[in-house]
């Protein structure tokens, strides 16, 4: 897959992110005792404002992206994978486009959280060059904070 294949969400789409967004996130309801923030989101507003970024396939919604342009960085809201492709480096393609997205804007500095009980998603971050800046809870959710410093390109 070359990246061409993410487009912004259409609006006709919600259910389809929202049922991504379930199905990737299910596992951790156990292990944190409540959804994770990202099952309550309201997609049809996300995408409604231009946020949402998914990879189209079977189930409809293969991964989805919620970004957040920041005046000096871009958060990252939200990434998933639905379980059905998981591991098939989706994750990483996603990933790597807000990047490529941030470099052609001329931002240098993607930011992002994780809950802390998601552990796998710290080793994943940190192998995509994120560092930890800082925990702390935040609308009833123990946080872990990181940023990736992008390079800039030559001039």
């Amino acid at each position: 897959m070359d990246g061409s294949e993410i487009r912004l969400a259409s609006p006709a789409e919600y259910r389809a992110v929202a049922r991504c967004v379930d199905a990737a996130y299910a596992m951790y309801v156990p292990r944190i005792g409540k959804k994770p923030a990202p099952m309550l989101a309201d997609y049809a507003a996300l995408i409604s404002a231009g946020s949402v970024y998914v990879i189209p396939g079977s189930p409809a919604v293969r991964g989805i992206l919620v970004v957040e342009p920041r005046s000096d960085h871009i958060f990252i809201e939200n990434v998933a994978v639905h379980p059905d492709h998981q591991g098939a480096g989706l994750g990483r393609q996603l990933m790597r486009f807000v990047e490529e997205h941030a470099i052609a804007h001329q931002v240098n500095e993607l930011r992002l959280y994780t809950h802390e009980l998601m552990i796998e998603n710290l080793s994943y971050y940190a192998k995509l060059g994120y560092e930890e800046v800082e925990r702390r809870v935040e609308d009833g959710y123990s946080r872990i904070f990181m940023r990736k410093r992008l390079a800039r390109p030559p001039n």
